[in-house]
């Protein structure tokens, strides 16, 4: 039996609707992500969980932002997925399933935009939702270690459907594969969604969330400033003695944010530490709406830059 490793819960998503107890699932250690479209325009019930994925993503179309629910811990088994008998294993196989609210179908986006309601077509989904997605994959490969890549062939639906777009991987190609890919691509099932979502955006934001983008041209000058690589949020969490908390510690205090020092930064992350990265993340704009106090890629660049 796989062992769970990392971080189960993606933060800040709601566990309002969770459905482990009563569907427990099978633990594994998870290289792949799936995404879904529900083709519907709020939270599905799922027939109460009995074809749920791991995690779902509703539009607040008003903030610009999507609520996260999770309704499985990130490596156990989910419910989305066909699983035909006598092929290959598809909900239990390293997967992480991700349904996104809204449409990929150009009808149901023609209907629902005639009759004026507000949805997300994700053929053409806003940056701001594209960046959200974004940043849950970012934090996958950061803490569950799946690659930020994936099929290169994403066609639109109705294409889609039933490997109209000849995207479907076949079971040999499902078994190696590692990384980010739609319902589409995954074998045992016919669906088409998400259709043509623009993943080579989705890829370059979550790069650079995580400051890894390798297309970037090398300037002719060096940078005056080294930002250090990022060591990840399991070096900054409770009991966590190391030398990144140092190291953060005392930037903090260069900056200018280490008033709840009371003897200065350790090794040793504790209180203190938390409230003086929650300060300084209160002191930029990109990052006041996540200021919780822990440092994840974006702020431990900013901090350093």
């Amino acid at each position: 039996m796989a062992t769970k490793t990392g971080p189960q819960r993606y933060p800040g998503a709601s566990r309002a609707n969770w459905y482990q107890d009563d569907y427990p699932g099978d633990p594994m250690q998870v290289n792949v992500v799936v995404l879904h479209t529900t083709e519907g325009r709020s939270l599905p019930t799922y027939s109460g969980g009995s074809m749920a994925p791991n995690l779902t993503a509703v539009p607040d179309l008003a903030a610009k932002k999507l609520k996260w629910y999770q309704h499985f811990d990130i490596e156990t088994s989910s419910r989305a997925l066909a699983n035909k008998r006598g092929g290959v294993e598809t909900n239990t196989l390293n997967v992480t399933q991700v349904e996104l609210v809204g449409t990929c179908d150009p009808k149901t986006h023609k209907k629902w935009t005639t009759a004026g309601q507000a949805h997300i077509y994700w053929p053409e989904a806003p940056d701001w939702a594209l960046k959200s997605v974004a940043r849950f994959l970012a934090w996958m490969h950061e803490e569950h270690g799946v690659a930020l890549a994936g099929p290169k062939a994403w066609p639109d639906y109705p294409t889609s459907y039933a490997d109209g777009g000849g995207q479907r991987l076949s079971f040999a190609e499902w078994k190696a594969f590692k990384g980010v890919c739609g319902h589409m691509h995954v074998p045992e099932n016919d669906h088409g969604d998400p259709g043509g979502i623009d993943f080579s955006a989705i890829v370059k934001y979550a790069k650079d969330e995580l400051d890894v983008n390798d297309d970037t041209p090398t300037p002719t000058v060096p940078k005056p400033v080294v930002v250090p690589a990022y060591p990840g949020r399991k070096y900054f969490t409770a009991g966590a003695v190391n030398d990144h908390v140092l190291k953060l510690g005392k930037q903090l205090v260069k900056r200018g944010f280490g008033d709840h020092y009371k003897v200065g930064p350790s090794r040793s992350w504790g209180e203190a530490d938390r409230l003086n990265v929650r300060d300084f993340q209160k002191s930029r704009k990109e990052l006041r709406g996540d200021a919780d106090g822990y440092p994840g890629p974006l702020t431990w660049r900013l901090l350093f830059s």
